[in-house]
């Protein structure tokens, strides 16, 4: 049976495009893969705390000396972690804002993003230490920064793919809905090539 983890951030619930097509890949994975489960995190609806004292602190803290804050922001950041290593297969919807990533995301990066859990430092340099999955990233924008004179701000798509392969997740397929506001036929026909893209993916 295979698990899919879907990690959502779009603050826009009603009209959200990576939204959309993360669902639309979603739905026709699970068409194709009967027995599929779906674990959704809703960062937005569900948020998780930004890195704070407590979280910070109980991670630099010997065991026994944490205090029961610090224990409650460990405790989090390991469920995020287990739901990450329960997937096969990871879905993020990247949305980008302001040339980023949302602070809702960046938040669940800081939870997921631990030494000696998720990587590990040695000699050689850093090792990440998930493998084994596939993940999938649609993201949006209201520009075009995939290619252009605009790609160097895009620090969306690729800070969440960089931070993935340090992690260990190299195996990553990217969709992109691009150019949102640049018009109704621009948005249209780029939001219809990424859901295309997407229910290729998924079969």
């Amino acid at each position: 049976m295979v698990q899919v983890l879907s990690i959502q951030s779009s603050p826009n619930l009603a009209g959200s495009i990576s939204r959309e097509i993360s669902k639309t890949f979603v739905e026709n994975f699970v068409a194709h893969h009967p027995g599929t489960t779906v674990v959704t995190r809703d960062l937005v609806t569900n948020p998780v705390p930004h890195l704070g004292v407590d979280l910070l602190g109980g991670l630099f803290s010997p065991p026994d000396q944490l205090t029961p804050a610090q224990r409650d922001a460990l405790a989090l950041s390991d469920a995020l972690i287990a739901e990450i290593e329960a997937a096969d297969v990871i879905v993020i919807g990247v949305p980008m804002h302001n040339f980023g990533i949302p602070s809702t995301l960046k938040a669940w990066v800081d939870h997921i993003t631990r030494a000696n859990k998720t990587f590990r430092y040695t000699e050689a340099g850093p090792v990440g230490l998930l493998s084994n999955k596939k993940v999938y990233l649609f993201g949006a924008s209201g520009g075009v920064y995939s290619e252009g004179p605009y790609q160097a701000y895009d620090h969306a798509i690729t800070f969440v793919q960089g931070v993935l392969g340090f992690l260990g997740l190299t195996d990553v397929s990217v969709v992109r809905a691009e150019g949102l506001a640049l018009g109704p036929d621009v948005a249209t026909k780029a939001t219809a090539g990424a859901r295309a893209a997407a229910e290729k993916l998924a079969a």
